[in-house]
């Protein structure tokens, strides 16, 4: 059964009728009820009315997404940026245009779903690698083949928070003559100077042939995008089908509010940083607690307590204390992983944070987890 919001999202949320704190949805700045945005929002609304009706291709493109277009470039440093309805449909409809039948992807096995439906939808022959083994992969990367080769990943992997090694993916890419393409929907708004992502993280812009983002997540709005070379984006504007074949392109009410949103922190990283100090008070207490936080170094952070039942007791037992964070157990992660996954935002204060980490310490402990 799915559990209810009344009510829009934030630090703290009425879920299934009842108020508690937010721990579980990635509005890792807070803005998804922000006032900007919800302005922005309805402005676009009285402007452009509710739905686009058709295809951007045919007549159902808006200036507003235009606009987004030209400063979602300008904000991740590329030359043209390309706005789908979802994250989904951006991973889905770039990889067949990258890659095709004879050719050959190579992906971590902890890619997102829509990175491994991608790749599917390709039709090429794909070899996946054991996650960050990089040993393995640079092993895969000999193997004779025909045709391209492209390799894929997840910047920040949203079960375990972990940061993908782009910089030395990006160098076996070049020595072996392969395309790099990162999804960066869990470090857009998040990783970065002014929350550029992962790819401004590392420095790394020339060395990424294309990158796939989100929306929906620390921009607090709706839909994904990939971001390349201009020539890119005209290609993969009338090939794409994800993007040629839908007749509701992101609605423009949740064009303006991404907008705003990329307005709001490019020339100000108050959030940005807020969202850090929020995430290190956390990871911290998690810590010293002795909790298994895994490998995470981002605000995903995992309390890996093993067993699948164990993992929903938890949750289960820290909803009736007035704190909400998910349950994740197979097959979202590996049998035996089964994990509470914690998200930090910006909009917590700090004792939204005490109250969490003190519920998660004191129950964990009574369940002898700790």
């Amino acid at each position: 059964m799915y559990r209810t919001l009344y009510g829009p999202q934030g630090a703290h949320i009425n879920l299934d009728g009842r108020e508690i704190i937010n721990m579980a949805s990635n509005n890792y700045l807070g803005l998804a009820n922000d006032p900007d945005l919800v302005a922005a929002a309805k402005e676009a609304i009285d402007k452009y009315g509710v739905g686009p009706s058709a295809s951007r291709n045919i007549v159902g493109n808006f200036a507003i997404h235009d606009e987004l277009e030209e400063a979602l470039a300008k904000f991740k440093g590329v030359e043209a940026v390309l706005v789908f309805n979802s994250g989904v449909a951006a991973n889905t409809g770039v990889i067949p245009v990258l890659v095709g039948k004879g050719d050959t992807i190579y992906s971590d096995e902890l890619n997102h779903g829509s990175i491994i439906d991608g790749c599917r939808l390709s039709r090429a022959n794909v070899k996946v690698y054991p996650h960050m083994d990089l040993a393995k992969l640079e092993e895969m990367l000999k193997e004779p083949t025909e045709g391209k080769k492209l390799l894929v990943a997840d910047a920040v992997f949203s079960m375990d928070g972990d940061l993908a090694p782009l910089p030395e993916m990006a160098a076996l890419a070049e020595k072996y003559g392969a395309m790099f393409m990162v999804d960066d929907a869990h470090g857009d708004g998040v990783m970065g100077p002014y929350g550029k992502g992962t790819v401004e993280h590392f420095g790394l812009r020339d060395k990424v042939t294309v990158e796939t983002g989100s929306l929906s997540k620390a921009f607090g709005a709706a839909g994904g995008f990939v971001a390349g070379t201009k020539e890119f984006i005209e290609e993969l504007r009338p090939k794409a089908r994800s993007f040629i074949f839908t007749a509701s392109p992101l609605a423009p009410c949740l064009t303006a509010a991404a907008l705003a949103a990329i307005n709001k922190i490019a020339d100000d990283d108050t959030l940005v940083k807020r969202l850090w100090e929020n995430r290190e008070y956390f990871a911290k207490r998690m810590e010293e607690a002795g909790l298994n936080t895994g490998s995470t170094v981002t605000p995903v952070i995992p309390v890996i307590v093993g067993d699948a039942e164990k993992a929903e007791e938890l949750s289960a037992r820290l909803y009736e204390k007035g704190v909400y964070a998910q349950a994740i157990k197979f097959p979202v992660v590996p049998r035996g992983t089964a994990r509470l996954r914690v998200m930090i935002s910006a909009a917590h204060t700090r004792e939204d944070l005490e109250k969490a980490a003190d519920a998660i310490i004191e129950i964990t402990k009574e369940m002898g987890i700790i």
